[in-house]
């Protein structure tokens, strides 16, 4: 089977091919740019901390919700009979470091 195109189709043909290799070209020189690859590494490190502060927000979230949940009873009042003996040693510790700060000026 012979090649019947002609010699004008065969130069529009590659007149395409050069255009489509330009663009191609175009499209790595932009990829393999420092300007690109600095952008590029950028934005996944946005991405990375905007998923950590989220997943950070999240336990946090739940952390706090759990310690309220146990200090707080379900209409909003305060759970004494918890709330007393976290307080005491609350006191006292900072009573401990109080004395502790006093002696070492002394």
């Amino acid at each position: 089977m012979s090649d019947a195109r002609t010699p004008a189709q065969i130069e529009a043909d590659i007149v395409r091919r050069r255009e489509q290799l330009a663009v191609t070209l175009d499209e790595i020189g932009v990829r393999m740019h420092p300007r690109t690859i600095v952008g590029d590494a950028k934005a996944k490190v946005a991405s990375t901390v905007d998923e950590t502060a989220g997943r950070a927000f999240v336990a946090v979230n739940r952390a706090v919700s759990d310690v309220r949940a146990r200090f707080v009873a379900e209409d909003g009042s305060p759970r004494l009979e918890r709330l007393v003996p976290v307080a005491l040693v609350a006191v006292g510790v900072i009573g401990l470091l109080a004395v502790s700060v006093r002696k070492r000026r002394d």
